[in-house]
């Protein structure tokens, strides 16, 4: 794999370097080499792919990088950490290959469980998963338990759960199983958004046209092993025919050009057709006619935009936070005019009811009434347990 040889990791997500890993048994033996001294990089802010048939390693692989097996040898660090450093975990966010969810929980019940495990607070956890329920197409059936979920629906749930932390490095193991064609255009877009707005993503998947669409970079494992590695471009280029694209042409005309190559260089056309767009985008075509004549479906959604606290521009944020740092604080009723928008207007009216001071109500006075002289008392059975003799009208000697 080519790599740059630099000894500054800042810029690296994750760095391997003899990575190894040998499953053994009770008497420690070797019984697996699930991984064997690979070397790969992942880039801060790109979409790496990780490629390979069942047993190649894959699983393997992102477990170490997750901390939940332990190399057997090599080296390895996440974002600047070692794998099992708890700095780290806030940072990631993961979709297993099989989404093990809570059945008896609602859709906004489990993304505001995952969310209190990050400690987000109680507003944000409700905006962050109404948004994610409305990006994955979910919000129809917030109210539905997991257990009656179809394994689509269920992997919808399981993407949103892994970004409601809004992770800095995102690892996804298969995120398109089970889903149907639209969810699969929309994932592959939505983590293409994600790149673009910075985020290191790590993907893993059967699916080869998905990690084609969508990765920078990526590596092929078997057995084991990196057996090929690069981007896109570098892998995929033919390098033994040169493709002409043009409008449709006449026979003659082809015949022509065969006639000019036959003549230039001895060569002939191989083949000439109509080219074919993809089943992917006639189906994608199929469905949005579909749903320009509003025609229902049941289930899941086909899910709305990206959450906006995805969506949001690291860059914006730090240009807000500089605007709110250089206006006093002292009065915040002197914010208001220091902002020309009516949502910074409305953002400071907000804070200001916040910071008014909420009366009180006295506690109410309690009006218990006193105890009565009890009446009606058998005066008889009173002086007998006094030791008074009722018949002389005074205590008994003693």
């Amino acid at each position: 794999m080519t790599t740059r040889n630099s000894n500054n990791t800042t810029d690296l997500a994750v760095q391997a370097i003899g990575l190894t890993k040998v499953f053994t048994d009770f008497w420690m033996r070797a019984k697996a080499v699930a991984v064997d001294g690979i070397d790969f990089e992942i880039r801060q802010r790109e979409i790496f792919g990780l490629l390979g048939p069942n047993g190649s390693g894959k699983s393997t692989t992102i477990k170490m990088i997750l901390g939940l097996l332990r190399p057997t040898q090599g080296r390895l660090t996440v974002l600047g950490h070692a794998p099992d450093d708890v700095q780290v975990k806030s940072r990631i966010g993961y979709l297993p290959e099989e989404s093990y969810l809570y059945r008896f929980l609602n859709p906004m019940e489990t993304l505001d469980y995952y969310g209190k495990l990050f400690g987000l607070d109680r507003r944000v956890r409700r905006r962050r998963c109404e948004e994610l329920l409305e990006m994955v197409g979910l919000n129809q059936v917030g109210r539905r338990q997991v257990g009656e979920f179809s394994k689509g629906m269920a992997r919808r749930l399981g993407l949103a759960q892994a970004l409601v932390n809004d992770p800095d490095f995102l690892i996804l193991d298969e995120p398109t199983s089970g889903l149907d064609p639209v969810g699969t255009r929309q994932v592959k877009d939505l983590l293409l958004e994600l790149g673009r707005r910075g985020k290191t993503i790590l993907l893993s998947s059967h699916l080869l046209s998905d990690v084609e669409d969508v990765c920078d970079r990526m590596v092929v494992l078997y057995g084991g092993k990196i057996r090929a590695s690069g981007s896109g471009d570098e892998l995929l280029e033919d390098s033994d025919h040169t493709v002409i694209q043009t409008q449709r042409l006449l026979p003659e005309t082809i015949s022509k050009i065969e006639k000019v190559l036959n003549d230039a260089q001895g060569l002939g056309i191989q083949s000439a057709h109509a080219p074919r767009q993809k089943l992917e985008d006639l189906f994608m075509k199929i469905v949005e006619q579909a749903k320009a004549e509003q025609v229902s479906n049941s289930g899941a959604l086909h899910g709305g935009k990206t959450a906006a606290f995805l969506a949001q521009d690291p860059a914006e944020g730090a240009e807000l936070v500089e605007s709110l740092a250089s206006v006093p604080v002292t009065n915040p009723a002197k914010v208001v005019p220091s902002m020309q928008s009516k949502e910074k207007s409305a953002a400071t009216n907000v804070l200001n009811e916040l910071l008014q001071e909420v009366p009180i109500p006295a506690p109410k006075t309690l009006n218990v009434k006193p105890p009565q002289a009890a009446t009606n008392v058998d005066r008889g059975v009173l002086d007998g347990l006094l030791g008074n003799d009722p018949k002389s009208g005074g205590s008994k000697s003693s």
